[in-house]
């Protein structure tokens, strides 16, 4: 990695992996400052930080996307691509709303993929996906979130994903509370915000 090239940060409130994925950037805000994928390499260290890949791996994955800027370019696109569609399902299941065939489109053709390649090993005291495949594959940063988005929506948790109610924000999370009540990514920001303007609001009624 360049030295000079700094590590970008990710938040995690989302509670699946691929509703980390598009909590990347504010749906409803076109600010550049909102955004948190730049290019290929971001996608490298998202994986990281999910756990996804490894310290020698995310060297694998930087090196020929350095040699192959085209190629990671397009991959980089890809990946934001299947965010905006992941983002379009999961939104709208949380809005109540059924999913069309074209909806899952995208995700399913990438599902398809031949040169994906997992295995299940041993972790801790449970097990987890190991992803095969080339070592320096580009692709594989895309597989993981993929098939995250694929587990959810076969499981018993699809009922429980919410979508935050901020202003231009739109993050989705899956709702672990007790009675499904959980209204907002983060109560420190989008939930103030709102109690904020609410008082805001009756201060000036």
């Amino acid at each position: 990695m360049n030295e000079h090239e700094s590590i970008p940060t990710f938040k995690w409130l989302g509670g699946w992996p691929c509703l980390d994925f598009v909590d990347s950037k504010n749906w409803d805000s076109h600010e550049a400052k909102y955004e948190r994928f730049h290019h290929y390499p971001d996608l490298v260290w998202w994986n990281h930080q999910a756990g996804f890949l490894s310290d020698v791996e995310v060297e694998t994955l930087l090196e020929p996307a350095q040699q192959q800027p085209a190629r990671a370019q397009a991959v980089f696109e890809r990946g934001m691509t299947l965010r905006t569609e992941i983002h379009r399902i999961f939104s709208r299941i949380a809005a109540g709303e059924s999913l069309a065939e074209s909806d899952l489109a995208g995700l399913n053709h990438l599902l398809l993929d031949e040169s994906i390649s997992s295995t299940i090993i041993p972790a801790g005291q449970g097990y987890t996906w190991s992803w095969g495949g080339e070592a320096n594959a580009l692709e594989r940063v895309l597989w993981p979130i993929a098939w995250s988005a694929a587990e959810l929506l076969v499981s018993d948790k699809l009922g429980r994903v919410g979508q935050c109610a901020g202003e231009s924000c739109g993050w989705l999370f899956l709702d672990t509370s007790r009675n499904g009540s959980r209204r907002w990514c983060e109560m420190k920001h989008c939930g103030n915000r709102a109690k904020a303007r609410r008082h805001y609001r009756r201060t000036k009624g």
